[in-house]
């Protein structure tokens, strides 16, 4: 593989042209078949290893992040595209008995094993839920006091002192690479079949991929029509840093990957 140069003349000249993310989107989705998948996440749970479908996925995505599409790990600070030095995912989770979504930040996912994962998400999850739920409420309270066009004016000051310009607001953990390097969300758990999500204004993810349901349809293999279990996977990227091409990489990686998940453990 080529070195990467995150700052060619396209990208350099692309930040000055778009905003983000009113008009820097590019949106794709593909059809996974995960009818092995699905048998061998059911083996693995009854083996002791709670996980699901979500998990090989979140682990061949960062994998991908850091080999395959590394472009897709970089953001812009003042007109340049910054490369992140790790693979953070930011796992969309449902919170406050599934009233309301949070986050879940896994830190380094790429040099993660399935089990490893496992382990760190049973580990946190309930821990974090408590906290961000206490922490979310205080934060949108906070906010909804200030009047009307001074909370306009707080976010627009926030998004331009710590996403564009790149600068960390002190004793917070806000900063720009506080949403680490993509989003990704379950839509499927809520009963989305599909869903192409929206680049967050106040992050600086240039991908947010969406799961959405699995459902059992007729497919053309060998030339007869049999039954497989099919997932949607959807994505939006900033069309600042990548571009569609690296979208394609991505899902040819994971449709790769994801025949030969004994690899992630």
């Amino acid at each position: 593989m080529s070195a990467f140069t995150p700052n060619n003349s396209w990208r350099l000249v692309s930040t000055a042209i778009y905003s983000k993310p009113l008009d820097a989107r590019i949106s794709g989705s593909v059809e996974l078949d995960v009818t092995d998948l699905e048998d061998w996440v059911l083996k693995r749970r009854e083996d002791g290893l709670k996980i699901t479908l979500m998990y090989p996925l979140i682990l061949l995505t960062a994998r991908a992040l850091k080999h395959e599409v590394p472009a897709i790990n970089c953001y812009v600070k003042r007109g340049h595209i910054v490369h992140r030095s790790s693979v953070d995912i930011m796992v969309s989770v449902l919170m406050d008995r599934g009233q309301q979504m949070g986050s879940l930040r896994l830190k380094d996912a790429d040099q993660m094993t399935l089990p490893q994962m496992a382990a760190w998400m049973k580990e946190n999850l309930q821990k974090h839920r408590e906290q961000d739920v206490e922490g979310a409420a205080r934060l949108k309270n906070s906010l909804a006091r200030i009047s009307w066009p001074f909370r306009g004016m707080l976010i627009w000051i926030w998004r331009k002192l710590v996403v564009e310009w790149g600068f960390r607001i002190p004793f917070t953990h806000m900063g720009p690479d506080a949403f680490g390097s993509m989003i990704f969300s379950n839509i499927g758990s809520i009963g989305l079949d599909i869903g192409y999500p929206a680049l967050l204004p106040v992050s600086n993810v240039a991908l947010v991929l969406n799961m959405g349901s699995i459902n059992t349809k007729p497919v053309v293999i060998d030339g007869q029509i049999v039954p497989r279990r099919i997932l949607n996977l959807s994505a939006t990227m900033d069309h600042r840093v990548v571009d569609a091409q690296q979208g394609g990489k991505l899902f040819r990686y994971l449709k790769r990957g994801i025949r030969h998940p004994d690899r992630l453990m």
